[in-house]
């Protein structure tokens, strides 16, 4: 518990309602850390967790940044009504509100994880077409199922997707039990029960009774599959550089994801795009490897022209910048001659 404790210990709440629809106003957990007048890093998180799994990178990043992270609705300390109409679009609605509004920021840097890429993606599109407020100046994406052909989703997500088979699996999961599972599952080396992080994400969990919207909020693998196409060919003409990092052990979201989504969208996307593989994490890398995610980050926002792919460290597991984006590709005849001599 105390880890989460602390966690809300450092935030607040302010109230937001959707424009559209009939929803009621909900409470938004939020965090800001560091200089208010420091550039803006939002941190965006995924299903079924909470902003609390960035707390790790939070203080890191806080020396350079105003780093900002919220709640969705239906997570963590945020209001969890049943029947709310949890949907990324909603999520990114928020987003735009919470950066003009409440962060007043003119320009930002989006991180995001899990489905919180969706969200991400979302609002990406929308300052393509100079539709919001903000400018984003750089957009991260972490490990979630941003082509979902490519993701291995688990029994037991699908049978939180489906209603029938929800209703008869709800009553069997527990704010500690669905902790203790993502723990065994998606962290390395695993976490067991009584892990700081395990209780931090037991507690989220029961805060509001949050498992009474679990199949709720994962209808956004719904969404996404209807759409995840359309944004990924947006975000390849998008006029921002994109940064995709990856922990290398997840299975849910495997590598193969990242490495497809970079070839087919972002590997000749210009404007200093860049893919990073963390080695000896898993899905929820920012927590298995805070260091090594925070230093990726840097890298990836202050670029040297020069780097080549590479381990970014001489220590074992060091992060490892696997590619940047060029404008095109050499012919094989190319490779084997090796660069031009200088002039």
């Amino acid at each position: 518990m105390q880890r989460a404790d602390d966690w809300r210990s450092r935030g607040g709440h302010f109230s937001w309602r959707p424009a559209a629809g009939d929803a009621s106003p909900v409470e938004i957990f939020h965090v800001e850390m560091g200089d208010p007048g420091a550039p803006v890093l939002l941190l965006i998180h995924g299903w079924p967790t909470s902003s609390i799994d960035w707390l790790d990178v939070a203080g890191q990043l806080s020396a350079s940044f105003r780093v900002c992270a919220l709640d969705f609705p239906g997570y963590g300390f945020s209001d969890k009504p049943p029947g709310w109409g949890y949907s990324l679009a909603r999520d990114e609605e928020l987003i735009e509100f919470y950066l003009s509004q409440v962060v007043g920021a003119e320009a930002g840097v989006v991180v995001a994880h899990d489905r919180g890429d969706s969200v991400a993606l979302l609002h990406a599109a929308r300052c393509a077409e100079g539709r919001s407020a903000t400018r984003l100046e750089h957009l991260v994406l972490s490990n979630g199922n941003i082509f979902l052909p490519l993701s291995n989703l688990t029994g037991a997500q699908r049978q939180a997707l489906d209603a029938e088979s929800w209703s008869q699996l709800s009553a069997l999961v527990t704010p500690s039990r669905l902790a203790e599972a993502m723990g065994a599952s998606t962290f390395t080396p695993p976490r067991q029960a009584g892990d700081p992080e395990v209780e931090a994400l037991a507690a989220t969990f029961a805060y509001a009774d949050g498992i009474k919207v679990l199949h709720e909020g994962i209808q956004y693998l719904v969404e996404r599959s209807k759409d995840e196409q359309r944004w990924l060919a947006a975000l390849a003409g998008a006029p921002f550089p994109v940064t995709v990092i990856w922990g290398l052990y997840d299975t849910v979201s495997p590598p193969r994801v990242a490495s497809y989504v970079w070839n087919e969208y972002l590997m000749l996307k210009p404007g200093g795009n860049r893919l990073y593989f963390i080695p000896d994490a898993n899905h929820y890398l920012q927590v298995d490897r805070p260091d090594a995610f925070v230093k990726v980050l840097r890298h990836a926002l202050e670029p040297a022209d020069d780097q080549a792919p590479g381990a970014l460290g001489a220590e074992l597991g060091a992060p490892l910048l696997v590619d940047s984006s060029r404008e095109r590709l050499p012919a094989a005849a190319d490779v084997l001659r090796g660069p031009a001599p200088p002039a």
